[in-house]
């Protein structure tokens, strides 16, 4: 019977490190203990579990995508996370709220039946992006509300600042604690771990769709109050041209872009904020070719996907 399972939900605004926070806990896990992780994303493509195959054995992922999980239909997270339950049985949950999310309301969600006994919440990790608290742009309501109550409060990509800007930042949050891209684990989460059953095999969350045309991607589009999203998904058959990509993505204006694409050389991760320079990374997933953008308003999707086409360079 699965009774008082510590749950974290982890959240932050788009780009803040959220992803890069999980990774590196992943990483660190206790090698005896079962971890599940539920993310939740804005858009409909399903992009995060595969950003964190990988990341650590023993921890079982699932998605609940197409916006933040406590504004659409209760279904699929019930559906979601009782099978991620019974699946894994985990000795903790994690749970990555989308950048776009509401936090509080999600954790009210979880305090209630029917989760009220299986769950037992933590407060709230609040994942912050220095520079732009360096820059004194503004949090978001939801972020606010979250705040007060946050523990941890991670300030992330403080290694950027100066040192007179990182103690400004500090000195704003004072309990904060500063971080540099993720690689401090956090002792609350990292804690002792309970003795526990065989470990069970990483999964990340397949979607339905099925290529007709493998030269073909399925597309995924969601507009809400919150943005505008569109999402690819390609036969794993397919190759891209990384240069070709990196200046496409460099002549989009998204708020949020993040993706896994298969190339001549392996797999390579992208996971981008406006400004960033492009740094694409090696990645294990071999399952398909993935990318997400996400805008402030709607988009011409047709003429973005066939920009995009010219960026895709043949068939394994």
């Amino acid at each position: 019977m699965l009774v008082n399972i510590p749950t974290t939900l982890i959240a932050g605004s788009l780009g803040a490190g959220k992803t890069s926070v999980l990774r590196h806990w992943l990483a660190n896990k206790p090698a005896d203990e079962r971890w599940a992780v539920l993310i939740n994303e804005f858009g409909q493509i399903g992009l995060d579990a595969a950003l964190l195959e990988g990341s650590g054995q023993g921890a079982q992922l699932a998605e609940v995508a197409g916006g933040c999980v406590c504004c659409v239909n209760g279904a699929p997270l019930t559906v979601t996370l009782s099978r991620l339950l019974r699946q894994a049985k985990p000795q903790r949950l994690f749970i990555e709220t989308s950048g776009l999310g509401h936090p509080a309301a999600l954790a009210a969600q979880l305090a209630a039946p029917p989760w009220q006994g299986v769950l037992a919440l933590q407060p709230v990790c609040v994942v912050l992006d220095a520079e732009r608290l360096q820059r004194n742009e503004p949090l978001s309501e939801q972020l606010e509300d979250c705040l007060a109550s946050a523990a941890p409060l991670l300030i992330n990509k403080s290694e950027r600042l100066s040192t007179a800007e990182r103690q400004a930042v500090q000195a704003r949050f004072a309990n904060a604690q500063l971080i540099s891209h993720g690689q401090t684990p956090c002792p609350e989460v990292l804690s002792a771990a309970q003795a526990g059953n065989p470990l069970l095999p990483s999964a990340g969350a397949p979607l339905g769709e099925v290529w007709l045309d493998p030269s073909q991607p399925i597309v995924a589009i969601q507009q809400r109050e919150e943005g505008w999203s569109i999402g690819w998904r390609w036969h794993p058959s397919q190759r891209f041209n990384l240069s070709a990509l990196s200046d496409w993505l460099q002549g989009q204006r998204y708020l949020r872009a993040k993706g896994i694409v298969q190339t001549a050389e392996g797999a390579a991760a992208c996971n981008l904020i406006p400004g960033q320079a492009i740094d694409w990374q090696p990645s294990p997933w071999r399952r398909d070719s993935r990318l997400e953008l996400i805008f402030s308003q709607p988009q011409d999707a047709p003429a973005l996907s066939q920009s995009l086409r010219q960026c895709c360079a043949s068939q394994a």
